[in-house]
């Protein structure tokens, strides 16, 4: 798949009926006089204001900001939007292949010349993707391009997202009582959770920290489709602003490692990423951040292929289980 990305997930529902707890999709404005680029920045600021609950980072752009990106572990690529990188004056790169959510599109690029995240030392340049702001969420999204060899650490006691530069090492159990560690493989840089089942049957898990709900494909909504009431249907906005039909439940048994999640928010859609990841014919989940914050705090170490869970405060976590790496 030469040129192609899997760039972006679902980073806005639209809800027809369905619970309030999932965010909606933003209104479309009506057309604006033309903007300067600094006022069109202000204005894509001020219009997500209602995103500002979402966790975030401190990005800086060839020496500019901070502005503040989402950390999206389910997206390849690093992206801007068009709004921040017109202001910055960046200058237009490639055209490249985006595989979102609503299927292949061709997406302008713009350089950005060098970007830092804290702890993350200059990567150089890059082309990134640019989109619109409202349909990312965010000012932008920070890709497995930029968090390779790195660990993630979201802290949602505190509501803080961090990134640290992390390196090979053996394996370590637990650091706490409540700790889980859950192992993975690395497939297009994404962790990919192999161990993990739903009602005995065995499927695979994706962590995706850019998406607000976790996501399955058709044939996760075959399996649970038995055992689970109330399914009904839903439109995820992709971040590329296209439409997908889905179905919406709250699936009970998933389990992954020595956790058993009950009662999760799945959005179910046959989407092009399932392909990427050739799993359009197997139980496969996309975990979003509606399930990961059931937790104190979460690190993704992509170097050590790793996933540490610290559970609530009032769970038992005996006994639980560390799986092996394929």
């Amino acid at each position: 798949m030469s040129g192609v990305h899997f760039a972006l997930w679902p980073l806005a529902l639209l809800l027809a009926g369905t619970p309030a707890d999932v965010q909606q999709a933003p209104q479309q404005n009506p057309p604006e006089t033309q903007l300067s680029p600094a006022e069109e920045l202000a204005a894509a600021i001020v219009a997500l204001g209602e995103n500002q609950n979402r966790m975030t980072v401190p990005v800086q752009i060839a020496g500019a900001g901070p502005y503040r990106f989402i950390i999206d572990t389910g997206s390849e690529r690093t992206v801007i939007a068009r709004e921040l990188a017109r202001n910055l004056g960046l200058p237009a790169g490639r055209t490249v292949n985006v595989v979102a959510m609503s299927g292949t599109s061709r997406v302008g690029t713009v350089v950005i010349p060098s970007i830092n995240v804290s702890t993350v030392p200059d990567i150089g340049a890059i082309h990134a993707p640019a989109l619109k702001a409202v349909d990312l969420g965010a000012l932008g999204l920070l890709g497995i391009d930029t968090l390779r060899d790195h660990r993630i650490d979201i802290d949602f006691e505190a509501g803080q997202m961090s990134v640290a530069p992390s390196v090979k090492r053996k394996k370590t159990p637990p650091k706490q009582p409540d700790e889980i560690v859950v192992r993975a493989k690395s497939l297009f840089g994404q962790l990919i959770v192999t161990e993990a089942s739903y009602e005995g049957r065995r499927i695979r898990v994706i962590l995706d920290t850019g998406s607000p709900v976790s996501v399955g494909n058709g044939a996760m909504l075959r399996l649970v489709r038995r055992h689970t009431r109330g399914i009904e249907p839903t439109t995820l906005i992709s971040a590329t602003g296209g439409l997908v039909p889905a179905e919406f439940a709250y699936v009970e048994n998933v389990r992954v490692g020595g956790i058993t999640f009950s009662n999760m928010p799945v959005a179910f859609a046959d989407v092009a990423p399932f392909k990427r990841f050739e799993l359009d014919d197997r139980p496969a989940l996309f975990l979003g951040m509606s399930t990961l914050k059931s937790f104190r705090r979460v690190q993704i170490d992509f170097a050590n292929r790793e996933v540490r869970f610290l559970m609530p405060r009032d769970v038992d976590t005996r006994p639980r289980t560390a799986f092996t790496a394929l």
